[in-house]
Parts: C-alpha cells; structure tokens; sequence
C-alpha cells in the first residue's frame, strides 16, 4: 500500500470511529489531511464520517487545485486557514459535536479561553480555544476569522456550530478535538456545582511542562 493510500484509509477509519460513538452525526463535519506530497485529501461534500469511501476522498495538489474524488466539503475555508497560517499542520478536523456546541450557547464562557481549565489534558492538546462568533455554514468569512488570528491558536470554536481544530497530523488532530468535546462536557456537567479549577500556578506548571502556546 502506498503511503497516499495508506493516508485515505487512515482518515475514513478515524472519521467511523468519530462518527460510530456520536461525536458528529448524519453527514456533518469535515476532515482534512497532508498528503505526502504536500497536497490535500478532504472530506467530499455531504458526506458522512461513517461512510467515507478512500477513493472518493476530494484529492487536491499542492497548488490548491482539485484533481480527483468527488466536490469537498463547503468548509475548505476553514481547512486553508489552519494550513496557511501554522506551521507543521498536517490535520484539520471540524466537528458538530454536542456538548462543544451546547457550551459554545452559554451566555458566560469566555471567547478568549473557551474551555475552562478543569482538567490538564486540554490545555496539554489545545491550548487557548478561541470561541469565535456565528457565521452562516460556509461562509468564508469563517477562513477569514482564522487567518486573524495570525497562526496563534490550534483550535477555535464556532459558535452555535462546532469546533475546529488543528494538528500535526490526522490521529493528533482527532484526539485534540475529543479532548475539546470530553472538557465541554464535563464544563456542562459542573455547571453551576463550584468545581475546583486548576489554579493558575497549576495551569502554569503544564504549559511549561508540556511546551504549550499559552500566552499568544
């Protein structure tokens, strides 16, 4: 199997196993990966995690021009921001995943830190979760909103939509984004019962630990 080939399957049986214990459903979300030769595999249009086909996978070279698989999804905006913006990406996945949405509603939360810090792994895979505000799906403003933050943050959460984030490559970037859903989860589940938070002296100690963007 050739390292491309290998990379399709990668993708589609990450994508079933995100979609097989419900962090997206029907035919929401979108995946994106380097290929070998610096291009793009992505997740075709209206498709759905638990059903991706390797070979329909959307093929793009490095020019960002499409040469093979079926129409991609409507979010490349989001997709081309992360790649154009930080260094070393080599993932991208955007999910509609229920409890990240839910807490992206709350009145209260923090735009500039989204998920509070109840645990370390978070901030060990995250960092700082920019919430941006709601666009209409597709809309490139929503590239545009990324690109400002200037490569400063691996993940972002899209108000009222769902989060995306980032990674070196296709398996980092799926586990960052259940670590973002499981701590949105746990946010909703601690709401309003004063969990105890990791202090800041805490929160500090992983960020050096674990060499995480932090300040930015």
């Amino acid at each position: 199997m050739t390292p491309e080939n290998a990379l399709r399957e990668q993708i589609c049986l990450l994508a079933k196993s995100l979609y097989e214990r419900g962090l997206t459903h029907g035919s929401t979300g979108n995946i994106s990966a380097r290929t070998p030769d610096g291009g793009l595999l992505v997740s075709p249009t209206g498709a759905s995690f638990g059903r991706l086909d390797p070979a329909r996978l959307s093929r793009f070279d490095t020019s960002g021009r499409l040469i093979g698989g079926d129409k991609p999804t409507k979010e490349m905006p989001l997709h081309t921001a992360f790649y154009e913006t930080r260094a070393n990406v080599g993932a991208v996945v955007h999910l509609h995943s229920c409890h990240s949405v839910a807490l992206s509603m709350m009145p209260d939360v923090d735009a500039e830190c989204f998920l509070p810090p109840l645990t370390p792994y978070a901030i060990m895979k995250l960092g700082r979760v920019k919430l941006l505000p709601f666009f209409l799906p597709g809309d490139p403003a929503m590239g545009a909103a990324v690109r400002g933050l200037a490569g400063k943050r691996s993940a972002v959460m899209l108000a009222n939509h769902g989060p995306v984030v980032a990674g070196a490559d296709v398996e980092a970037a799926c586990d960052a984004i259940e670590e973002l859903e499981d701590t949105a989860r746990l946010a909703l589940m601690t709401r309003g019962l004063n969990p105890r938070m990791l202090s800041e002296a805490e929160q500090r100690a992983v960020v050096t630990k674990f060499n995480v963007e932090w300040d930015q």
